[in-house]
Formats: structure tokens, C-alpha cells, sequence
């Protein structure tokens, strides 16, 4: 099964005899810049969405509070499994998600359905910027709410890593550290306390797994770039980020190689909140 699909193939999907339920995830991290103001993802969903999809909000729905154990923790499986649901997903129905176009969201989605057992869940490679089909509004969507869905979430093993998990991969197996690399190298921390990474992890930006427009580059190149950090079939790999959402991206960068990957739901986040930690600095794993 893929992981991603593209536009036009969504666009036949839509028309097919079993359509998949679609997704809008759209979220971002930072503020918006003309505003100043938080990003709000339902009010652009509301403006225009692809026809039939359905808002679900990633930081009340894909994640739990912040805390102790990062700014996006692993949400409550029953919140999720209700907004899962209310959108119409059950264990046999396709499920493309898709975002505003980088896709951190959108593989948030895909990797928490397929932790929870979905067998069929994709992402819009490009995200909205890449749909050029008919866009409708919320007035219009809720005029064809969908039938409530089934799908009832059953965590794998083996998936998540907690922060003694990720330590012990960093010595054993490849971690990598999905952030920018200023972030990694620690000359920059705009959003949490420490700067730097967690010891032995490996700089692998979210940013290189994409083109110019924000589409995967093809598995071959993703299979490369990945082999030379050593991530292969035959070692055990984990990936973390900020907070377990642009780490999501990559764990799918991963699966479009055929690399399978554990994640680091906490992420650095966590990491950095207990300062009995270690913290590495500069461009060296160590």
C-alpha cells in the first residue's frame, strides 16, 4: 500500500465506487506573520476545502495537552478514536489526509491511524497547494455530513519510543533528528529551553525530503539519502523532532523509501524537560 497519493490520483479516488474519507488537517506551528496571530486551521477549512472532507484539529484531536511529555503528546485514543469517527473512518474505509501543503500535519494523521491499526490510510502528496480540482465551503459540507464511522484504535507495539527508547537507539541502532540543522547543532532554539540534540542522533532535516514544491522525492533518492545516514531495512531506526509532528513526516519520508521507523512521540520537547538529560551540541552525533 502507499503511502501517498497524488492529485490526480485522489481525483479518481473520489469518483471511484469506494471514495476514501478525506482528512483536513491543516495546521501550522508558528504565527502567522501579517497577523501576528495564531494559524486557525477550522476558519481555512471553512473558507474552502477539497469537496467532502472533513476538519480534524491536531492539537485537540491528534494530540493531548501539552506537558511533561512534550507540546504534542500521544492524544487520548478515545478523543481520537471519536474524531476518527465523527469523519467518517472505519477499519475498511481508504483515508487520504492532507494539509496545507507541507505536510507535517497530514503525516501526523497517517502515522496515528496506522499506529492504531488502519490498513488504509494515505497523504496528498503537495497537500492543497497541489489539489487543482473544485474547492466548497463548510455551508456546503454540512450539507452532506458523512455516516459515522467504526474504527475503534488497537496501538501496535513497538512504534513509539519514550526518551530511555530513544537513547538507547541513538547507541544501537539510527536516530534522526528531523529538525532544522541550526536547531540540531544548537545554534538556534526559538521554541524550547535547551538548544542542541540528543547524543548520537543524526541530522536528517524534514526539509530534504521534499522538492521545491513540497512533494516526496522518489523513493529511490529518499532510499539514498537515508543509506548514507545508515538508515536501512536491516537496523533499527527512530526519528524525532520538536514535538512528534514534522517526525511524523519523516517516518513517512522513511516509509515511501521502504525504511520502516519507530517515533519519538515526545521528541525534544520532552527531551529537555528533565535537565538530568544529556544535551549534545555541534554537528557531531556525540
Amino acid at each position: 500500500m502507499n503511502a501517498i497519493i497524488s492529485a490526480s490520483e485522489l481525483a479518481d479516488a473520489l469518483r471511484s465506487e469506494r471514495p476514501p474519507v478525506l482528512l483536513d488537517v491543516r495546521w501550522q506551528l508558528s504565527t502567522a506573520a501579517a497577523s501576528g496571530q495564531p494559524f486557525d486551521g477550522r476558519a481555512a477549512y471553512a473558507s474552502g476545502h477539497i469537496p467532502g472532507a472533513v476538519f480534524v484539529d491536531l492539537d485537540r484531536e491528534l494530540a493531548s495537552a501539552p506537558g511533561p511529555r512534550g507540546r504534542h503528546p500521544l492524544p487520548d485514543l478515545d478523543v481520537f478514536g471519536a474524531a476518527m469517527r465523527r469523519a467518517g473512518v472505519s477499519a475498511g474505509t481508504p483515508v487520504v489526509a492532507y494539509d496545507g501543503g507541507i505536510g507535517w500535519a497530514a503525516a501526523r494523521a497517517w502515522w496515528l491511524l496506522r499506529w492504531t491499526g488502519h490498513p488504509d490510510v494515505r497523504v496528498l502528496d503537495g497537500g492543497l497547494p497541489a489539489w487543482d480540482g473544485p474547492l466548497e465551503t463548510e455551508t456546503e459540507t454540512e450539507a452532506s455530513v458523512p455516516a459515522e464511522g467504526a474504527f475503534v484504535p488497537k496501538p501496535a507495539e513497538g512504534a513509539v519510543l519514550d526518551a530511555d527508547g530513544a537513547a538507547a537507539l541513538a547507541r544501537s541502532g539510527v536516530l534522526l533528528d528531523a529538525r532544522a540543522g541550526e536547531r540540531y547543532r544548537g545554534e538556534v532554539e526559538p521554541i524550547d529551553p535547551v538548544g542542541g540534540h540528543i547524543p548520537g542522533a543524526l541530522s536528517a532535516p524534514t526539509s530534504d525530503n521534499v522538492d521545491a514544491d513540497g512533494r516526496f522525492r522518489p523513493a529511490a533518492e529518499l532510499r539514498a539519502r537515508f543509506g548514507e545516514l545508515g538508515a536501512t531495512r536491516d537496523v533499527p531506526v527512530g526519528v524525532y523532532c520538536g514535538s512528534g509532528v514534522s517526525a511524523a513526516h519523516e517516518v513517512l519520508a522513511l516509509e515511501v523509501a521502504g525504511i520502516p521507523a519507530a517515533l519519538y512521540v515526545g521528541s525534544w520537547s520532552e527531551w529537555t524537560s528533565d535537565p538530568a538529560r544529556p544535551v549534545a551540541v555541534g554537528p557531531d552525533p556525540q
